[in-house]
């Protein structure tokens, strides 16, 4: 058992027989009364997202999620599918475990995957990825005393705003939480 103060994003627990992996938490504090823990969570048979809210000091079964680095190989329509490099073992994830991960991954790069009881469960993305601009409107060189930002495509389909001195075919990391432009990468 563990407390919801330690539910982080990323974690996984089960509560009345459904596991649930953690996306958001918030503590909420308010005068004199006690805290109140507020989660918002994705069941991992479902797929579906809901918020919980805990009291300070409530208990929840915590789950034992074995990790593991595997290489992306491709998607289709419904799946993603990776391969284990050691054992050349391939795993599929249906793209509903995966609603936001999908649009990151790239083609023979690793990353990491949570299994739970053999199935696998999430991917972790690295906090920043690079990827090739594919579309935009021209450059423009000055104008940047002030913070301004033109949309963009990416190689991977995501549409994110770039600062105006960027160009097509040019590299930029993107911050895989939020999917907003970081900077531009060397290519």
């Amino acid at each position: 058992m563990i407390g919801v103060t330690e539910l982080r994003a990323g974690t996984t627990y089960e509560e009345d027989g459904q596991f649930l992996v953690v996306i958001s938490y918030e503590h909420i504090k308010m005068g004199r009364g006690s805290a109140n823990i507020k989660v918002k969570v994705r069941n991992i048979k479902s797929g579906t997202i809901i918020e919980k809210g805990y009291t300070n000091g409530a208990k929840v079964q915590d789950v034992t999620v074995p990790k593991k680095e595997m290489q992306y190989l491709y998607k289709d329509d419904d799946a993603a599918y990776f391969m284990d490099p050691q054992t050349f073992e391939q795993v599929t994830i249906p793209l509903q475990l995966i609603p936001d991960e999908h649009m990151y991954l790239k083609e023979g790069e690793s990353f990491t995957l949570s299994f739970l009881q053999g199935e696998p469960l999430s991917i972790q993305l690295p906090p920043k990825m690079t990827f090739k601009v594919a579309e935009t409107s021209p450059g423009a060189k000055g104008n940047s005393a002030t913070n301004v930002f033109k949309e963009a495509t990416l190689e991977n389909g995501l549409v994110t705003r770039v600062p105006l001195f960027i160009n097509i075919g040019e590299f930029i990391k993107v911050d895989t939480r939020t999917g907003a432009y970081s900077e531009k990468a060397q290519s």
